[in-house]
């Protein structure tokens, strides 16, 4: 294809993304457009499948059999996530075995928030009402990204995050009902989920080195730092509400930008997670690598069947 050719492409496809058209996988797209929809939607389905870890932990240790059920169930479509959205990527060129391998040789990122420890029963409310909050706010704006697949999957998946995101809530508004020390373990959680939260959207607009491009692609509705300010100004409430405290000294409403000012991220701690610095970053790398090579026997007998049926339709 000529140079020519590829430019008048270009233009075809950049009026397309004007015109609000959805992307196709067999439509032509610019490689760094591909390269970029892999990185992100990588990204996301990566941080699904981590994300079960710290909850998954839990499990057994829920304090009543309604809880273990909602959480059995919340881990599960977690993984359900992680599935649409590895198939959605796979539309793009890749594979499943190489998106894997991105993220097992560290090649490839995942949330920041899930290399922070999950050590009390409340981290369950604040990881449901925090972390899937932050993530509805981020992926609502996805459902009409500019990448077909990947919008279409974000329909059902910010469904079933707004019904984690309750369930975590309800765990946090069941505490602050309780005894003190069940208060002050649901204080206990917000005060260490609550900045982590804020760093989930990513670096600042001025240092985010992909917002720009995404946002011209409509791979990204709203930037790094309006999803961040949208978020607290939705969170903040409802903690007044059940009588938690945001752990930010200069937090206040300001009445003229009708929103909250809130105190400035530790941004060395965000970045020294994302280089796998975090709390618990080599732990999480070590058990989903370990659940991959114990689930390779699964794999095995599953292309196993599936070629004896091939083959047995085959011979028919």
């Amino acid at each position: 294809m000529s140079e020519e050719q590829i430019k008048e492409l270009e233009i075809q496809f950049e009026a397309r993304i004007a015109r609000d058209e959805k992307i196709e996988p067999k439509d032509w797209m610019p490689e760094k457009y591909r390269q970029t929809h892999i990185r992100q939607m990588s990204q996301h389905a990566h941080s699904e499948i981590i994300g079960m870890l710290p909850e998954g932990n839990w499990i057994t240790r829920a304090p009543t059999l309604r809880r273990k059920v909602a959480l059995l169930a919340k881990v599960q479509d977690e993984g359900g996530h992680g599935l649409y959205l590895y198939s959605a990527t796979e539309t793009l060129g890749i594979t499943r075995d190489e998106l894997l391998e991105q993220l097992h040789t560290g090649k490839a990122k995942y949330s920041s928030i899930f290399n922070y420890p999950a050590i009390s029963w409340a981290d369950m409310g604040a990881i449901g009402w925090l972390v899937d909050g932050a993530a509805i706010i981020n992926q609502i704006a996805l459902c009409g990204a500019s990448y077909g697949p990947y919008a279409r999957a974000m329909v059902r998946i910010c469904k079933e995050e707004s019904f984690h995101q309750r369930q975590g809530y309800e765990i946090l508004v069941t505490l602050m009902k309780g005894t003190q020390e069940q208060k002050n373990m649901a204080q206990d959680a917000l005060n260490r989920f609550w900045w982590p939260s804020l760093m989930m959207f990513g670096p600042t607009d001025a240092e985010s080195p992909h917002t720009a491009q995404s946002m011209k692609w409509k791979l990204k509705r709203k930037t790094n730092d309006d999803l961040r300010q949208q978020f607290i100004d939705q969170t903040v409430p409802q903690a007044e509400l059940i009588g938690l405290t945001i752990p930010d000294s200069d937090l206040k409403w300001n009445e003229e930008k009708q929103q909250y000012d809130s105190g400035e991220i530790n941004w060395d701690e965000f970045w020294q997670v994302v280089k796998g610095h975090g709390p618990c970053n080599k732990e999480r790398m070590k058990a989903r690598i370990a659940a991959h090579e114990n689930g390779q026997w699964v794999r095995d007998a599953a292309m196993a069947y599936a070629e004896k049926k091939e083959k047995r339709k085959t011979n028919k």
